[in-house]
């Protein structure tokens, strides 16, 4: 059993499936050069930063930047495929594309999605930190994501999330839009398939990272369901709700496991966490004004037909949310930063204080849940004065 985790957790697999898919990098492009899948990282003194021209790298030692490719893509199709699978883990599609679900669809479905997103992400980050099992080491592995090459790799957080999204979604949704349950678990499969299968093409995760990520994700999705109605009525109705959901969330923000080196992995779980406790609030508060914006009719009604009219202000409440959301995120990071590089007596020009716990975790706890209030509460009531809905 040992050697069969061993073997799931080792680079080979993961350089061979980029092979199949036709990813090679330069100097094994046109040779036959054996995979060592226990061949240290390099210790270089340089750093590595992600050229995005022509997608290659560059690698900068002593100040002096030598660039050079460091792949080749024989596959452009697979390619594009899997990078766009892999953002689908990423902020900008949180922050982009599921608050559609809040604005076009079901808020319902929105708030049932953030709750476990919130849950299962947390749940990924803490365990990558505590187990620090390293990502894949071989330098056959093309890695196509540089800003998360310090972090642990087991589990997955973008298989996680994925699942948890796909399956929360296709759990929820039968009491509230009519559809075919085959088609939704077919994209519900297909959806968090690419997306796992992403992360190994990005050489960021081993097989078994991303197989305990599913594995993981199910299990907590398993275990809560049943509770899933009763902890709508407490976030809804409870009027201890807000103040859980802002203390419980910010005190697990600050009790983020240290490490020995800086790693995005604590600002990441603040933002998701932040954005939790926004959404939560926001929630609450629509519940309490007696406006939620659900769908009118007798439960469940049919999905929205799609009409050259109703692409137009789907495209209209796409736009108008997403810049409200962009702006708040920029507002109040900027704001927030100056209180505390004022309060900590820390100069602007540091780059460095941000990562210090003291100003990260306010700073993105503090600009994640304005981001969630704006979502949940103001954005849907923009729209009707603009008359998008």
């Amino acid at each position: 059993m040992l050697e069969l985790l061993v073997y799931l957790h080792g680079s080979e697999l993961v350089a061979r499936f980029q092979r199949r898919c036709g990813l090679f990098p330069v100097h094994d492009a046109h040779h036959s050069t054996p995979v060592h899948a226990d061949e240290p990282r390099a210790r270089l003194k340089g750093s590595w930063s992600h050229q995005d021209k022509n997608s290659n790298y560059e690698y900068k030692e002593n100040g002096c930047g030598c660039s050079r490719p460091q792949y080749e893509v024989r596959n452009r199709l697979l390619h594009v495929l899997f990078l766009l699978s892999a953002g689908l883990g990423h902020e900008i599609f949180y922050i982009t594309c599921l608050p559609c679900i809040h604005w076009s669809l079901d808020p319902f479905l929105c708030r049932r999605l953030v709750n476990m997103w919130t849950v299962v992400m947390y749940v990924g980050q803490v365990m990558k930190d505590v187990l620090k099992l390293p990502r894949p080491l071989s330098t056959h592995v093309v890695k196509l994501e540089t800003r998360v090459d310090a972090e642990y790799g087991l589990p997955s957080t973008h298989a996680m999330a994925a699942t948890a999204i796909s399956f929360t979604v296709l759990l929820s949704a039968p009491s509230r839009i009519q559809f075919q349950f085959e088609v939704g678990l077919l994209i519900a499969l297909t959806l968090s398939s690419l997306v796992c299968l992403s992360r190994l093409y990005t050489g960021m995760h081993s097989v078994l990272d991303v197989i305990c990520g599913v594995l993981i994700s199910a299990l907590i999705l398993f275990l809560t369901y049943p509770y899933w109605e009763t902890i709508d009525r407490f976030q809804l109705t409870s009027r201890v709700s807000p103040v859980a959901a802002l203390t419980l969330l910010l005190f697990l923000s600050y009790t983020y496991p240290e490490l020995e080196h800086y790693s995005t992995t604590r600002g990441d779980t603040t933002t998701i966490l932040g954005a939790g406790a926004g959404c939560s609030v926001g929630y609450w508060v629509n519940e309490q004004l007696g406006q939620t914006f659900e769908p009118l009719g007798v439960l469940p009604v049919p999905l929205p037909t799609l009409t050259a009219d109703a692409l137009a202000r789907g495209s209209a409440r796409f736009f108008v949310g997403v810049v409200a959301l962009l702006g708040t995120r920029q507002v109040v990071k900027t704001l927030s930063l100056k209180v505390l590089y004022s309060w900590y007596r820390v100069g602007r020009n540091d780059e460095s204080a941000r990562r210090r716990r003291e100003i990260e975790v306010p700073y993105k706890f503090v600009t994640y849940t304005a981001v969630g209030l704006v979502n949940s509460i103001l954005v849907n009531r923009v729209f009707i004065l603009l008359g998008l809905l």
